[in-house]
């Protein structure tokens, strides 16, 4: 949506902050009445500027430790992606043009499956070159903030 103004962002940066916010609160925080505020944020739904989704908190869910993969790989990277997006422990892969070919997240119950994983299903597949780990354990929320302006 190229016409987007202040208001409109605005209303990503409460609904960032809190996607359920109720139009009664969110209305008067961006300076509209509740349904100036719902009309608002329908016309950036229906141009598909914005999507409401739900996001789950891995670690919320019985995850104990969790990882960004930065994975080097010999030949066509897609291939290993698309083999890490299968596996369940794998949150998100994501094609690179930095210094990794790709990344992935995964999430485990603990660091030893954690290192299981990278050992015995990411580092045999075919391609795949290099492995940095970059772990993080215990208490993680996710937190998705784009700048809207």
């Amino acid at each position: 949506m190229k016409d987007m103004d202040d208001i409109d962002r605005a209303i990503l940066r409460e609904l960032q902050t809190d996607g359920r916010i109720a139009y009664a609160d969110l209305g008067p925080k961006v300076g509209l009445s509740a349904s100036a505020a719902r009309q608002r944020l329908q016309r950036l739904l229906d141009s598909k500027a914005v999507q409401v989704v739900g996001v789950t908190d891995p670690m919320a869910m019985g995850g104990q430790a969790m990882a960004l993969l930065g994975i080097g790989v010999d030949g066509d990277p897609r291939t290993v992606a698309d083999a890490l997006a299968e596996r369940p422990e794998v949150v998100y892969s994501v094609l690179t043009s930095g210094g990794f070919d790709l990344f992935a997240e995964v999430v485990a119950p603990g660091p030893k499956a954690l290192l299981d994983f990278v050992n015995d299903v990411v580092r045999p597949l075919d391609g795949v070159r290099e492995i940095r780990s970059f772990p993080y354990f215990g208490i993680h929320t996710h937190r998705f903030l784009w700048d809207v302006g």
